[in-house]
């Protein structure tokens, strides 16, 4: 399965962003607000880094309370891994695994289409792997 038909039926405009000049402890605030762990950081339209709570956590080890008063496009992580909509769910989840990650943009053509985690991808696989085990199930008992 393709991540174009991961993300079909989800509005672009739906994924939660902020923007590289946006203060960091207003960031942290969103992720708190929307339950999420991490945010892509847009750039003039364009995905710039992404943002998320391991970045809090390095930054507050590193440089203590004083990191929130910078911007997020000082302390993002940049640049941002991203996959394209014709990307294999398998391709993803192995390049999140060998990379250590969990949040993809999806972007086509330069632009953002999607915002996927590892937990999308799972849980599209484990629905594959479901639906692949009753056809067979069902060949089986018709054999």
């Amino acid at each position: 399965m393709e991540i174009a038909q991961l993300i079909a039926g989800r509005a672009s405009s739906d994924v939660v962003t902020c923007e590289v000049d946006m203060p960091v402890s207003r960031v942290i605030a969103m992720l708190a607000e929307k339950r999420i762990g991490a945010i892509p950081v847009m750039r003039a339209g364009q995905v710039a880094g992404i943002f998320s709570e391991r970045d809090v956590v390095y930054r507050m080890a590193d440089e203590g309370a004083a990191f929130l008063e910078r911007t997020v496009g000082e302390v993002m992580t940049a640049p941002a891994i991203t996959v394209e909509t014709r990307t294999t769910v398998l391709e993803a989840l192995g390049l999140m695994t060998r990379r250590r990650i969990r949040h993809l943009p999806v972007v086509e053509n330069g632009h953002m289409r999607g915002f996927i985690s590892i937990g999308d991808l799972v849980k599209s696989r484990i629905d594959e792997v479901s639906h692949e085990a009753e056809a067979l199930r069902e060949y089986i008992q018709t054999a």
